[in-house]
C-alpha cells in the first residue's frame, strides 16, 4: 500500500471517529437528483456545481434520525394542485431557489414515491388563492429523491418565511412547513421551528437549499 493510501485511510478513519452519536449512513443504492448528474463536467464555482454539492450532503443522514416536526397547515392550503415540481414561472416575484434532498425513515432508509406537496407565498409575500402559482406536489423517484423549483417566500404580517408542504408515506399525511436560515422574524414566529431549517446557498443563482424529509416510521 501507498503511503498516500495510508494517508487517505488514516484521514477517513479519523473523521469516522469525530463524527460519533450514531451510524452515519446513504440510503442503498441512492443517485443524487437531477441538479448534481452534471457535477463531474461544470466548471467549479458555477450554480450547478453548488447545487451539485448540495444535493450530495443531503445524501447524508445519521440513524436513528430526528422525525420532521409537524406544524400548523395554516390558513391558504388548497387542495386539487397540480403535480408540478418547477412552480417557479416567468413574472414570480422572488429569489428563484432549487431545492434538492431525499424523504427517508428514522433508519435513514430512502423512501420511493411519498408525495409532497408544497405551497408558498412569492417573494412579496402573496399567495395566489384563486389559481395555482406556487402550489404543486410531486413524488420521490426510486431513491427517495426530489427537487423543487420555486422562489424564497417573502415576509407578510406576523409570518416568517416559510414553504408549507404536506408529505403522504404509506396513506399517512404530516404536514409541517420550512423556514430560512439568517432571517430576523424567525424568532418571533410563533409557529417557527429550528428543526425545520432548509440549508441554503445563495451564493449561486439560482440559490440552492437542501432539506431532508425525515418520516416518524422505521
Amino acid at each position: 500500500m501507498s503511503s498516500v493510501r495510508i494517508i487517505v485511510l488514516a484521514l477517513s478513519v479519523a473523521f469516522i471517529a469525530a463524527c460519533g452519536g450514531g451510524q452515519t449512513i446513504t440510503p442503498s443504492g441512492a443517485t443524487l437528483p437531477p441538479t448534481a448528474s452534471a457535477a463531474a463536467s461544470t466548471p467549479v464555482g458555477s450554480a450547478a456545481q453548488a447545487a451539485a454539492t448540495a444535493a450530495s450532503t443531503a445524501l447524508a443522514c445519521t440513524s436513528p434520525a430526528q422525525p420532521i416536526v409537524e406544524l400548523t397547515e395554516g390558513p391558504y392550503y388548497k387542495a386539487g394542485a397540480p403535480q408540478n415540481a418547477a412552480l417557479r414561472t416567468a413574472g414570480v416575484a422572488g429569489t428563484p431557489l432549487v431545492l434538492t434532498g431525499y424523504v427517508v425513515s428514522r433508519s435513514c432508509q430512502p423512501i420511493a414515491n411519498a408525495k409532497l406537496d408544497f405551497w408558498q407565498a412569492d417573494g412579496s409575500g402573496n399567495y395566489d388563492n384563486s389559481g395555482y402559482t406556487l402550489r404543486g406536489w410531486q413524488l420521490t423517484d426510486a431513491n427517495g429523491a426530489y427537487r423543487l423549483e420555486t422562489v424564497i417566500p417573502g415576509l407578510y404580517p406576523g409570518r416568517t418565511e416559510h414553504i408549507h408542504f404536506k408529505v403522504t408515506v404509506n396513506g399517512t399525511t404530516y404536514t409541517s412547513q420550512l423556514f430560512f436560515p439568517g432571517v430576523s422574524q424567525n424568532e418571533g414566529d410563533s409557529i417557527y421551528s429550528p428543526q425545520m431549517l432548509v440549508k441554503l446557498n445563495t451564493s449561486t443563482s439560482p440559490a440552492t437549499g437542501t432539506f431532508t424529509f425525515v418520516i416518524n416510521i422505521a
